[in-house]
């Protein structure tokens, strides 16, 4: 039976792994924190610019309008014309302006809600492959423990027959006299008493056989599937974390781009004395840049977004093995599943690059509607010299609801379509990511055994090509082992 010292060994190995999952869980909360932080301030610095812009565009047409009724009392029509129009004008982008991030502050907060969405998801499929991970490792423990335990009865069991055999030994070289002491009936209990023992022992060596098998199995499974999480931890780090803030970025750069741009457009031709001020606005609207503003969140939460360490292999009962076994009789059946998983990963792959292909193409498309370059409002400042009412043509037609309406229902419908994609090309790549962790190591452990063997395998060669010659049929394992070898070269 397993000592309490190795139970002890137990526990801590499972505190161990369940303090690291621990760990991980706090930091995937605590991004999904981070970015709803993030969220939160680019919603109050919109609605901040919304109230900025309609605040001032009212000031601007109070001003235009106390200007104009100035003007009637001290100044000529000629000279008081440009500067009225140009002050409705003014007051007009800015409500235009004004509108703009109203949409896109809509729009921001729609698509951080289905960026979230895809973060929960990847987040419960990373603690979904950890926790496979923790049922893998506790039944290579469990099976460890059986075979340690059949393993301790067998040697109890040859103990036994150790002692026997020692017993009949000692009994042997009595005198004639002494033997014929003995009652006759002591001769068949004593082989009774010793095929009683050999029969245990048989049994108790085909359990222990058993068992070790089922261990050494469990073990290869523990190291595949370890393999296996510690590539989609890696990649949810590197990459999920990277597309899900792309995400939460999408479109709101280039609307906040715009809307800026607009702005700085009216203020440029009314106020060219109020450059220097401008000048530093416009520098900060050109330096927004996504892949930037990714680059300082990450870096402002790096004990967050940075991955964890890898989960390394925790042995069992001094269980020094480390690696995947490809011994017999595993060696057919690893060969078999890694030719399972490199069929299953081409064809995986071959359907998430058309995945990937349609999801770049309608985040090209989404770009397209969102980058629109309709900030240049130089027209509006193009007037003559009359008192007439400025018309806002262009403010008009931007906020016409129509035409509004259709832009956005197109808009969104693409969005969910792209989202659709997004999600399905995670999804595709996190079982290719595990797959292919499989696959490589299961390859790499075949690879290394061939090598191991190279001289065993240059003979089964040798025998074979006489085979060849004498027209006998060369195994298939040796044809498939070959194949793998030369397709791994």
């Amino acid at each position: 039976m397993t000592s309490p010292a190795k139970f002890r060994k137990d526990k801590e190995i499972v505190a161990e792994y369940e303090a690291q999952v621990k760990e991980i869980r706090a930091q995937l909360v605590e991004q999904l924190k981070c970015l709803d932080q993030q969220c939160e301030l680019r919603v109050q610095l919109l609605q901040d610019l919304q109230d900025f812009f309609r605040k001032k565009a009212e000031i601007e047409t109070d001003y235009s309008r106390n200007l104009e009724k100035l003007s009637e009392r001290f100044l000529t029509k000629t000279r008081s014309t440009k500067d009225i129009c140009s002050r409705k004008s003014r007051a007009s982008c800015l409500l235009r302006t004004a509108g703009t991030c109203c949409c896109f502050s809509e729009d921001s907060g729609r698509l951080f809600k289905k960026s979230k969405e895809v973060g929960i998801q990847l987040q419960e499929d990373l603690m979904k492959v950890m926790n496979e991970l923790y049922t893998v490792m506790k039944t290579y423990h469990m099976y460890n423990t059986d075979s340690m335990n059949a393993e301790s009865k067998l040697k109890e069991a040859e103990k036994q027959e150790e002692k026997q055999m020692g017993r009949s030994d000692r009994q042997t070289p009595r005198s004639p006299d002494t033997l014929s002491s003995i009652k006759s009936e002591d001769k068949p209990v004593r082989r009774s008493s010793v095929k009683k023992i050999e029969k245990m022992k048989e049994k108790r060596q085909a359990k222990y056989t058993e068992n070790k098998l089922k261990a050494i199995k469990a073990r290869n499974e523990y190291l595949l599937a370890l393999e296996a999480t510690n590539s989609c931890v890696f990649k949810y780090y590197i990459h999920d974390l990277s597309d899900i803030i792309d995400c939460c970025d999408l479109g709101y750069h280039a609307s906040l781009h715009r809307a800026l741009r607009t702005y700085l457009s009216a203020e440029q031709n009314v106020e060219a004395s109020k450059h220097t001020g401008l000048e530093a606005l416009e520098g900060a609207t050109e330096s927004l840049e996504p892949n930037g503003d990714k680059q300082k969140l990450m870096e402002t939460y790096n004990n967050v977004f940075c991955p964890p360490a890898k989960f390394d292999f925790q042995s069992h009962m001094g269980d020094s093995v480390g690696v995947v076994c490809a011994q017999q009789p595993l060696e057919g059946e690893l060969l078999q599943r890694c030719q399972q998983l490199q069929c299953r990963l081409s064809t995986l792959q071959i359907e998430n690059d058309e995945v990937k292909k349609t999801m770049e193409a309608t985040l090209s498309t989404i770009q397209d509607m969102v980058t629109v370059e309709d900030f240049d409002v130089s027209e509006c400042f193009h007037h003559s010299n009359s008192m007439e009412s400025v018309k806002s043509s262009f403010s008009e037609s931007y906020l016409s609801k129509p035409s509004l309406a259709k832009r956005r229902a197109n808009q969104q419908e693409t969005e969910q379509f792209y989202f659709t994609k997004l999600k399905e090309f995670l999804e595709g790549r996190n079982l290719i990511t595990k797959l292919q962790a499989k696959h490589d190591l299961i390859n790499k452990t075949l690879g290394e055994s061939q090598k191991t063997d190279c001289s065993f395998a240059s003979g089964r060669r040798n025998s074979s090509i006489r085979k060849q010659d004498s027209g006998e049929a060369i195994p298939l394992m040796v044809e498939m082992l070959h194949s793998l070898h030369q397709s791994s070269r």
